[in-house]
């Protein structure tokens, strides 16, 4: 499991939920979990998971947003495609290039990574985002939607098991973001 958080300062409660989790996660013995913030710099946290307390004074909120360089990042360590799994925790608002992004996490998912973009991991769920980022995401078959933290083990747990996360977040109430329409021509 890839946790890829976006730590620009809009996102500073979901990068400190994130961090808890993916500490957790690294507990566990039958789950490989790494953790990657970005701003437009990239911080590996993996080596920190161990100890909470290290991971949240790793975390640095500010600066832009590179999620492009962050997923090719987080890309170039998934060594078994088809037994991994990136959440990507990010609003979308792209500083770096959004058509390579695009075309990264489409090649993520034909290579059989499961990945799931979560707008927010906050109290609240309603997160501010980028639209029309979103509906090109979920355009790619990724579910993108918010999640609140009492939710994001259940999410976990679906995206583990390989369910139709879509499925999950509609009977979890959640809203997901539809697949940007294209235009005519």
């Amino acid at each position: 499991v890839v946790l890829c958080v976006d730590q620009s300062g809009s996102m500073a409660s979901s990068v400190i939920y994130a961090s808890i989790f993916a500490a957790v996660m690294a507990s566990l013995p039958v789950v490989r979990t790494k953790l990657v913030c970005f701003d437009t710099a990239i911080v590996d946290l993996t080596e920190e998971l161990s100890d909470p307390v290290e991971v949240l004074f790793g975390v640095q909120l500010g600066g832009g947003t590179d999620i492009n360089q962050a997923v090719a990042y987080c890309a170039d360590r998934i060594e078994r495609p088809t037994k991994s799994h990136m959440v990507l925790i990010t609003d979308l608002y792209e500083g770096g290039n959004g058509q390579e992004l695009l075309q990264r996490l489409a090649a993520l998912v034909r290579s059989g990574v499961n990945v799931v973009v979560l707008l927010a991991l906050t109290d609240q769920g309603r997160p501010g985002y980028d639209p029309k980022m979103a509906g090109s995401v979920a355009a790619l078959g990724i579910p993108v939607f918010a999640c609140t933290p009492d939710l994001f083990p259940d999410m976990m747990a679906a995206a583990l098991r390989r369910e139709d996360i879509g499925a999950w977040a509609a009977g979890a109430d959640i809203k997901l973001v539809r697949a940007e329409a294209e235009t005519p021509e």
